[in-house]
This record gives C-alpha cells, sequence and structure tokens, in this order.
C-alpha cells in the first residue's frame, strides 16, 4: 500500500479514535496526541490534531473547557456532546461492517496467488 492510501485511511479514522477516546473521559490535546501515537501508525504528525479537534467543535461533536491545573496555567480539556457520541456509535457500526468485509475479501485469496501477484507486479 503506497503512503497515500495509508494517509487516507488515517485521516479517515482519526476524528473517531479521538471521539472513542474522549468517551471514556476528558481529555487535553497533548494527552490526546500522545495516546493516538501510542500505536505508532495513526498520526504522521502532531499538528494534525488540533486543526482536527477544532472541526469536531465547530461541527458540535465535542466541546471544550478551560480548566486551571496550576498556578495560573490553564489547559483546555476536551469532551464529547451527545451528537458526537450518536457519530462514534454510528461509526463503530459502520466500521464493523467495513472490517468484516474487507477481511472476507483479503483472506479469500489464498497465501500463494497474493505472493504470485506480487511477485509478477515486481517483474
Amino acid at each position: 500500500m503506497d503512503d497515500s492510501s495509508t494517509s487516507q485511511l488515517r485521516r479517515g479514522v482519526i476524528g473517531p479514535c479521538i471521539l472513542a477516546l474522549l468517551a471514556t473521559g476528558p481529555r487535553y490535546g497533548l494527552q490526546i496526541v500522545k495516546e493516538l501515537d501510542q500505536g505508532g501508525r495513526l498520526l504522521t504528525s502532531q499538528g494534525t490534531v488540533y486543526p482536527l479537534l477544532t472541526r469536531l467543535s465547530e461541527a458540535g461533536l465535542i466541546r471544550t473547557a478551560w480548566e486551571e491545573i496550576e498556578s495560573g496555567r490553564s489547559r483546555r480539556y476536551y469532551e464529547p456532546t451527545p451528537a458526537g457520541l450518536a457519530r462514534l456509535e454510528e461509526f463503530i457500526g459502520e466500521w464493523s461492517r467495513f472490517t468484516s468485509t474487507v477481511d472476507a475479501l483479503l483472506t479469500r485469496a489464498p497465501d500463494s496467488a497474493v505472493h504470485e501477484g506480487a511477485t509478477e507486479e515486481t517483474r
């Protein structure tokens, strides 16, 4: 799979992944970035998260609140709205059907056919 295909997959799932994280409790931006980056393959840069948080907020899927953390410093915390939780539930159902279909198609081809196809393409 080329980099642009992987990048498109990432873009399509980061928003729902953020909603899933927030569904378990409010988080601040850097916390979200770190949790998304734990797997090592979901984020290409931290800079993609903050604009997405803004878009999710503008769409009414998350809300923000400032909290003082220490000696006058504040952090912006994010949490899902009821609409955001509903969107997450929709995505979970769609994702399950989508991945089941893709998995079924990918497992149809015998390993030898996949390897032979790859060999023929590289020739």
